[in-house]
Parts: structure tokens; C-alpha cells; sequence
């Protein structure tokens, strides 16, 4: 089955639904609705890195086998821009990132994505939060992700290691 791509905007706003309403359900309805075909599926970050296309490899199977849809997901890039006008405290501006667009392609194009219902959600922010968002918005049964390695995860510390602290939900990384 072919995937489909879901791109929203990163600092997306939602409706809050009226605590004093009488109507329990209104609660739930005002929230984003997703696809129930992928409810309970398997979420995945992707980037196009080794280690990601690992995680994707194994989110696959893991899902064929469960017989779920795979959601996979791309973080895009956000800057602050204290880095341009030195102001304070941190905002965050969103830079435009055709990423998604060419991972779309490959993706389409991915054979092996034949064996299962998939689609690509782009978000913008934290990749972690982003990560743990999209698996609670989609009652996901589980978080792959592929290990960082080198400087920088070092450094800030890894995404699979700061998702594994604070995910609501099984976190499988992938090495």
C-alpha cells in the first residue's frame, strides 16, 4: 500500500475542550483526529540516516508481524533566533526543510514499505516530545528509533536515551 504524507505545522495549535461542558465525548472530538487504521500501530523515527533506516527496517517487520500501521515520522529542523538577533529569551523560528519532501520520495518509492499500511507526519520542535506527541495522539504500542552515535549525542545526549527516560509508551532502540 502506497503511504501518505500528513505535514503540519510545528507550532500547530489545538482546540481545548470546555471543562464545563456536560458532554464527555466533546472532549475527545475536539482533539486532532487520526486515521484509525494506524491506532495502535508502530511509531518510527526517520531521517534517512544509517541508523534510522535501521530503526525503519525493524519498525517494519515489527509491524507487518502485529499486523498495524507504521507511522513514521520526521522532525524537522527549528533554529532559535538569538542566533540571528541576539534577543531574549529563545524563540524558535521554523526553517523551511524539503527533507520531508525527498524522504517522502524514497519512501514511495521503498519496496519493502509494500507489506504494510504506512504514512509520514513531518513535525517541527523537540524530536523526542515530537516523538512521544505523535505516539500518544496515534495510541501507539511503540517508539523505534535508531541509536545516535558520535559527538554531538555525546554532548546533548541522545535522542533514544532522553525518549527512553520520559516515553509513556515501549521505547525499542535500534544499534
Amino acid at each position: 500500500m502506497a503511504g501518505h504524507e500528513f505535514f503540519e505545522p510545528a507550532d500547530r495549535k489545538r482546540q481545548v475542550a470546555d471543562p464545563t461542558a456536560s458532554d464527555p465525548l466533546a472532549a475527545d472530538e475536539s482533539r486532532q483526529s487520526c486515521d484509525p487504521a494506524f491506532k495502535h500501530g508502530v511509531v518510527v523515527g526517520f531521517d534517512g540516516s544509517t541508523s534510522s533506516e535501521r530503526a525503519l527496517a525493524y519498525a517494519v517487520g515489527m509491524a507487518h508481524r502485529s499486523g498495524s500501521g507504521l507511522i513514521i515520522v520526521h522532525v524537522a529542523n527549528r533554529l532559535p533566533t538569538t542566533v540571528w538577533a541576539g534577543c531574549e529569551p529563545p524563540v524558535f523560528v521554523d526553517v523551511p526543510d524539503h527533507r520531508t519532501e525527498v524522504l517522502g520520495l524514497e519512501l514511495a518509492c521503498a519496496d519493502y514499505l509494500a507489506e504494510v499500511p504506512w504514512i509520514l507526519v513531518e513535525r517541527g520542535g523537540d524530536i523526542c516530545h515530537e516523538l512521544e506527541e505523535v505516539g500518544r495522539e496515534y495510541e501507539a504500542d511503540a517508539i523505534v528509533v535508531g541509536s545516535t552515535h558520535g559527538i554531538v549525542g555525546r554532548i546533548f545526549g541522545s535522542v533514544a536515551g532522553r525518549l527512553a527516560k520520559r516515553a509513556k509508551r515501549p521505547v525499542v532502540v535500534i544499534p
